[in-house]
């Protein structure tokens, strides 16, 4: 299957205290079948998130969720959720409760 590549790149900015970090960025990379990008600019047009950089986060973390769950599928633990994960996303992709 065709995918796209992506480079993630995760910076801590503070600790849990505020204080500003020197931890090195962590960053790997990673495919996925969809464009994240417009996932979140898409996730990001309906409102459902209280911020601009939780329909990001979110839409980042369950892609690459996804695309791990779907590139490891012969994993007991990680089958077991797949049912779950397709409920969840045919759930999304049909509106959210404000849209109704």
């Amino acid at each position: 299957m065709r995918q796209n590549r992506y480079r993630v790149t995760v910076e801590q900015l503070t600790d849990s205290h505020g204080i500003p970090s020197d931890r090195k960025p962590l960053q790997f990379e990673a495919g996925n079948h969809d464009d994240i990008i417009s996932v979140v600019t898409w996730l990001r047009s309906r409102g459902d998130f209280s911020s601009q950089d939780d329909a990001a986060a979110f839409a980042v973390g369950l892609k690459l969720l996804a695309g791990a769950i779907l590139a490891n599928k012969e994993n007991p633990l990680l089958s077991s959720f797949l049912p779950h994960l397709y409920q969840f996303v045919k759930d999304l992709k049909a509106g959210s409760k404000t849209d109704q």
